[in-house]
């Protein structure tokens, strides 16, 4: 068994109005040293595989394919015994 941890972000050259948000309620909040956040998605998955190999070319293809949007994020993912 094996835990995947997926990071997804998006590229630094498209805008992040989320980000942008968060900056502004936190600087509501009197956080005026934040000069930019960027928001993203963080995903554990459970998987079965032969070897850790396997389980990141699983998951690569999981990213490919739904978890990640190839034109705007970009991922890293993290591959551990479960």
């Amino acid at each position: 068994m094996w835990l995947a941890k997926v990071h997804v972000t998006l590229k630094p050259v498209v805008l992040d109005p989320q980000g942008q948000a968060i900056q502004g309620g936190l600087h509501q909040l009197g956080f005026e040293g934040v000069k930019s956040v960027r928001a993203g998605k963080y995903i554990e998955i459970k998987l079965e595989a032969a070897d850790r190999a396997e389980a990141e070319q699983l998951v690569n293809e999981m990213c490919a394919k739904l978890l990640a949007n190839p034109v705007i994020e970009e991922y890293r993912l993290e591959v551990a015994e479960a």
